[in-house]
């Protein structure tokens, strides 16, 4: 019995598709640290939220709270899990087949294609959320830095 050689094509689908999963996860790991930051600043300030501070050490502090809190927003929408199932190559899709004759339907096709183009569409928002989240992680560690400086003058 001979096998046929596997297609450029064959080995670039597949590797398309593996790196595009690892990029996902990575921004999940990547979430998760900076969700657990932002938390960590959060529960920080909120132990000095009934200090009798100057306004404008106030001001500063509560405009990192809503930049941190906007960034906990971001990061939580990148670790949701996406379930739509539109894409026909995803468990989601396979969990609404009526039955196994139609699992076994389904993959007599090829999907590896419609699976990175919709595992690429799902990388990308992360991706963008992630880095709209650093940015707010990078402003309130600025405000914070400002109103350190505001409270010593």
């Amino acid at each position: 019995m001979t096998t046929a050689p596997i297609s450029h094509t064959d080995r670039n689908l597949d590797a398309a598709c593996t790196a595009v999963a690892s990029e996902i996860s990575r921004t999940d790991s990547k979430a998760s640290l900076l969700l657990a930051f932002n938390g960590a600043a959060l529960a920080g300030l909120a132990s000095i939220a009934d200090h009798d501070l100057p306004t404008p050490v106030k001001v500063a502090g509560t405009l990192a709270v809503l930049a941190l809190g906007t960034a906990a927003v971001l990061l939580l929408l990148v670790v949701r899990p996406n379930l739509s199932g539109d894409d026909r190559a995803s468990f989601p899709y396979w969990a609404r087949l009526r039955d196994d004759d139609d699992v076994r339907a389904c993959m007599n096709s090829d999907t590896r294609a419609a699976r990175i183009r919709v595992l690429s569409t799902i990388a990308l928002a992360k991706f963008s959320r992630l880095r709209q989240a650093v940015n707010c992680t990078l402003a309130a560690l600025g405000l914070l830095a400002l109103a350190a400086v505001l409270a010593l003058l």
